[in-house]
């Protein structure tokens, strides 16, 4: 009987066990006493994250790929993220810390393929990449931010025309997605043929109907969701984002004119 060779997500969790083997039968031994103080901190980036990246790369299987990265991957961004944008104060964004932090965690997703382990740790490669990405991003919110305050003088009593025109656009935009999620639940199957298009379509519409319980809900956290849940390639989903992007704008310039969503297929 051919014995099937395991997949690298497969090996890695094997190697993993192993070294919890290892671990435990090491902590049986008679302990040498150290110097100097105990850690305080628990380390975010291990040599397993640098296992876990690589086996990531190598593996094909998105199904893999996906639970890999969301057991031993995707904390270790999170906090690396959450660290350097605290340490280098980057603080000159106009949107939350949060999205803030969901983008850097998103763009080092984008980059994790360029990762060689043989070229050294993971924690040196991702910080390197985080804070360009961060140093880019502040210095052109900074220059944005710096020409608002050259020209723009502040009103003590506040503009609150145009803050209740704003509240009053977000709460018809809001009823207008309810509208388009009930839409796109009814004529999903008419707007799309392909069994592919129809399972990111289902989960974007799902993502859109649980908006308000989703932390960071931005482009880029969206298409890291739909990747997780559907195991699917970026082009694939973009095909589809871009479809219902049309869709959604063409039909919202509707409801704004007229208060409805049309009957027809787009």
């Amino acid at each position: 009987m051919i014995k099937k060779e395991l997949s690298p997500v497969d090996k890695f969790y094997v190697w993993l066990e192993e070294e919890k083997a290892q671990q435990e039968a090491d902590a049986l031994l008679p302990k040498k006493k150290r110097r100097g103080r105990k850690p305080t901190k628990k380390m975010y980036f291990t040599p397993t994250t640098d296992q876990a990246i690589h086996a990531y790369n190598l593996e094909e299987q998105y199904s893999k790929k996906n639970r890999l990265y969301r057991d031993h991957i995707h904390y270790a961004f999170d906090k690396l993220a959450e660290n350097i944008i605290h340490t280098f104060k980057f603080y000159y964004f106009d949107v939350p810390y949060n999205d803030v932090k969901a983008e850097v965690v998103a763009f080092l997703n984008e980059k994790i393929h360029k990762y060689n382990l043989e070229k050294g740790k993971a924690f040196s490669y991702f910080s390197i990449v985080a804070k360009n990405y961060l140093i880019i991003a502040n210095n052109a919110n900074y220059a944005k931010m710096k020409q608002k305050a050259d020209v723009i003088v502040i009103d003590d009593n506040r503009n609150l025309g145009a803050e209740q025109v704003y509240s009053d656009y977000q709460e018809t935009l809001r009823d207008f997605t309810d509208l388009f999620v009930e839409y796109y639940t009814d004529n999903m199957n008419k707007i799309f043929t392909n069994k592919r298009d129809i399972i990111v379509a289902d989960t974007l519409v799902e993502l859109f109907r649980i908006r308000e319980n989703i932390e960071n809900f931005n482009k880029k956290s969206l298409y890291i969701l739909i990747r997780e849940r559907t195991g699917l390639k970026t082009q694939n989903i973009t095909k589809v984002v871009n479809i219902m992007k049309k869709h959604y704008e063409k039909m919202f310039r509707t409801f704004n004119d007229r208060g409805i969503i049309g009957n027809h297929i787009l």
